[in-house]
């Protein structure tokens, strides 16, 4: 277990934003998680591969750097393995074993920065997919019981970008692995029409794991801008869910709102569009911008603070809400002490 004193927190942050915290500690297993003193959630944070933060102050107390790893087959059978992670491990790292392996099932997600212990909090998704369909269990030390625990699935409350962790029991549990179910026969999932539309342009009609792969990828690289030439955190603002009644009301307004049902009950509909809509593509705050390939994006452009960004994403849920009735709900984590907000 490594201490550092009043460490600097611009490398381990993908907006780049120039943070500091009062001690930082690096947990590499799970008998250093039983050596830390209590998590205070007003103080401390938790900190993975920090792709999916915004650090709009200092941190006053603790970081602790979850670099917990290894990735092992716990259990098999004819159809499919439980394969259990370290919550430190590079998500993408983890797609590439498993195909290495002859695992399917998260050849959607890859791409997708972070660690592997920040999945279910977020409860990750793309192109169609999400962790909600491959989780078994999470295990993790609760603070608040000084105990080990074994959530299952159902326990973990996953929602879209959403989980018992982000928003139900904030700062009560300390991920250490979670558990998939992979399958040992490869069953594309193309249902997110982009997707589809990006193997037929590459002339594959029968793609195999490593094909559907290779096509997110290049679809990410495509959309989102890399974090070394200008920091952000992907998409900031999460799609909006509507029930049936208001979204029918506000597609009678707006006709080409595009949304996609998620239920009998709930649309998603299209932030983006929105944004776009409020004509904020490129939208600039001091150093930080709204990207111009992607209106979801907050891109830190020249030296931005962590309030720069989150001053410009306010200024972008006012613009939506003026104009639709929607406040769009930021999908990283906003680290923010009361006296910050500006």
């Amino acid at each position: 277990m490594k201490v550092v004193e009043h460490p600097s927190l611009l490398a381990l942050n993908t907006f780049g934003i120039a943070a500091h915290a009062r001690l930082m500690v690096e947990v590499e297993n799970e008998e250093d998680v039983l050596s830390l003193p209590r998590f205070d959630a007003a103080q401390d944070f938790v900190l993975g591969g920090g792709s999916n933060v915004l650090f709009v102050s200092d941190v006053p107390g603790t970081v602790l750097l979850n670099r917990i790893s290894g990735i092992e087959v716990i259990a098999q059978d004819g159809q499919q393995a439980l394969v259990e992670v370290g919550a430190g491990e590079i998500w993408h790292g983890l797609v590439t074993w498993s195909q290495r392996q002859g695992l399917y099932g998260l050849e959607n997600l890859a791409l997708i920065p972070g660690l592997a212990g920040a999945a279910p909090m977020q409860n990750i998704g793309a192109y169609g997919v999400e962790l909600a369909s491959l989780l078994d269990s999470v295990t993790a030390w609760d603070w608040q019981t000084a105990s080990w625990a074994v959530l299952d699935r159902e326990q973990c409350c996953l929602g879209y970008r959403d989980s018992l962790f982000k928003s139900v029991q904030v700062g009560r549990y300390f991920i250490t692995s979670i558990r998939l179910r992979l399958q040992k026969k490869f069953s594309a999932q193309l249902h997110y029409p982009g997707l589809e539309e990006e193997l037929h342009g590459a002339g594959i009609r029968q793609p195999t794991a490593a094909d559907v792969c290779a096509a997110v990828i290049r679809l990410r690289q495509r959309k989102l801008p890399d974090p070394a030439v200008a920091g952000n955190a992907g998409s900031f603002f999460k799609n909006p869910l509507l029930g049936q009644d208001r979204f029918e009301i506000l597609r009678g307004e707006f006709p080409t709102l595009p949304a996609w049902p998620m239920d009998h009950q709930r649309v998603k509909v299209s932030a983006a569009w929105m944004v776009e809509q409020c004509g904020l593509k490129g939208y600039r705050h001091n150093g930080a911008a709204v990207s111009r390939r992607h209106a979801l994006v907050l891109l830190n452009r020249h030296r931005a603070s962590g309030l720069d960004i989150w001053q410009l994403a306010r200024h972008v849920q006012r613009e939506v809400q003026l104009r639709f009735g929607i406040m769009l709900e930021p999908e990283p984590r906003i680290y923010l002490q009361s006296d910050s907000a500006g």
